[in-house]
């Protein structure tokens, strides 16, 4: 469809299906998108953007100019950061920060621990209450199938999980000690400690009526698990790296390819990629969770898990429109609309009246390679380097507000707090 859009006082105001749509006498700004094709703004639903605490990896400001870079206008952030966000004070503080500092919309997780908390079921805003069932280590570790249960029959807030079994990772953590090549990741955290986990939670869910959401699905496993056996009230992500990116990966960047849970093999990318076809996997998000170059360059296993995202994964994946693995529709639809309706954010994920003006102008008919030395991430690097990519963001726009422009950044936009309906 060639038509016009209208904004005003941050909210789509009028869309017109023919271009010409006569501005009103207090129109200040006419973009001309001549050749661009418009989408909801990106709201990326996995993030780890390291502030407080980590802040030499990432901070808000950075990110969020990372984020308006990739046509994200909204992210949101999760709860491992120094201090942990598993109080409302924690929560609060993060708010506090963002509203100073982030050039896009925000919302943050709570983080479960063994002492169940008052504010884990009381905290606000939140998207929902995270859980590690795996990966992590420290207070935010549930390993305990008796404590993750306790979580799970107390209220009624949805809960994320990342799914690995820690008692499996551990074990095959010993019996693969002394190995310092990174592609022994993928069998330490193999596919059944996924699927193990992936199956605990979905039986608490079910057992509980518990709203769940399954973070960043890796495995064909958990894929066809769900694809027999998934509730209403279940949801499930995938992330660009897992459906593009597999184990020969290590061969090529080493441990810039070691995520937590791991890449894994082409036929898991085929049968993740069908599942999000499908519909069996609801939408995508990055798992944006970046470490410096002088820290991925320890040898394994000292090297930390994670990868910066935000900035490439809308152009990663309208470039497998372009070639015809999925359509653009498609893509709109995984990363902003059923984004919005799974965690339940008003006014988000459409280009309709009355909808928020969180809006994307992307190039579909150039391409161009991802530069590191052209990346926002403070981290400066990305495990898709090289790659030739179209889709990427000419203008960004969140409330109204242009805050990505061909190149340069409105750094005096600041987006705003989301909301979660109950």
């Amino acid at each position: 469809m060639v038509g016009d859009v209208h904004v005003r006082n941050g909210l789509i105001a009028k869309v017109n299906p023919e271009v010409g749509l006569s501005a009103p006498e207090d129109s200040i700004t006419e973009i001309d998108a001549a050749g661009l094709t418009l989408l909801p703004g990106v709201i990326d639903p996995q993030v780890h953007f390291r502030e407080p605490g980590l802040e030499h990896k990432e901070d808000l400001f950075t990110a969020s100019c990372a984020c308006a870079r990739g046509g994200v206008t909204s992210f949101l952030e999760m709860p491992n950061t120094r201090p942990l966000t598993t109080t409302q004070a924690a929560l609060d503080d993060k708010l506090q920060r963002a509203a100073q500092k982030c050039l896009v919309n925000y919302g943050f997780f709570i983080g479960a621990t063994a002492e169940v908390l008052p504010d884990l079921l009381e905290a606000t805003p939140t998207p929902g209450i995270k859980i590690f069932m795996g990966s992590m280590h420290g207070p935010l570790l549930i390993d305990q199938d008796a404590l993750l249960e306790k979580i799970f029959a107390q209220g009624d807030r949805l809960i994320a999980v990342h799914a690995e079994d820690q008692a499996r990772i551990s074990q095959r953590r010993q019996q693969f000690a002394g190995i310092t090549d990174p592609a022994i990741h993928s069998t330490i955290q193999d596919n059944q400690a996924a699927l193990n986990a992936t199956q605990l939670a979905l039986r608490l869910a079910k057992q509980y009526r518990r709203r769940l959401h399954i973070l960043h699905m890796s495995t064909a496993e958990e894929a066809e698990l769900l694809r027999q056996d998934k509730p209403a009230w279940v949801t499930a992500e995938v992330t660009p790296q897992h459906l593009l990116l597999n184990t020969s990966a290590y061969e090529k960047i080493g441990t810039l390819a070691q995520m937590n849970p791991p890449l894994r093999s082409p036929h898991d990318n085929e049968v993740l990629w069908q599942a999000l076809l499908d519909g069996v996997i609801d939408f995508i998000a990055t798992d944006h969770a970046p470490h410096t170059l002088e820290e991925k360059a320890q040898p394994y296993p000292n090297s930390p898990s994670g990868m910066p995202g935000v900035e490439t994964s809308l152009a990663l994946m309208l470039t497998q429109a372009v070639q015809g693995r999925c359509t653009v529709a498609q893509v709109a639809h995984w990363m902003s609309t059923a984004v919005a309706k799974a965690y339940r954010i008003p006014n988000k994920g459409a280009i309709a009246p009355g909808y928020d003006a969180d809006l994307v102008l992307v190039d579909l008919n150039t391409y161009h390679p991802v530069l590191r030395e052209e990346l926002l991430t403070k981290c400066g690097w990305s495990p898709f380097e090289g790659w030739n990519l179209t889709g990427w963001a000419v203008y960004t726009i969140v409330g109204g507000k242009i805050v990505y422009e061909r190149g340069k950044l409105h750094t005096d936009v600041r987006g705003r707090a989301l909301s979660f309906d109950a």
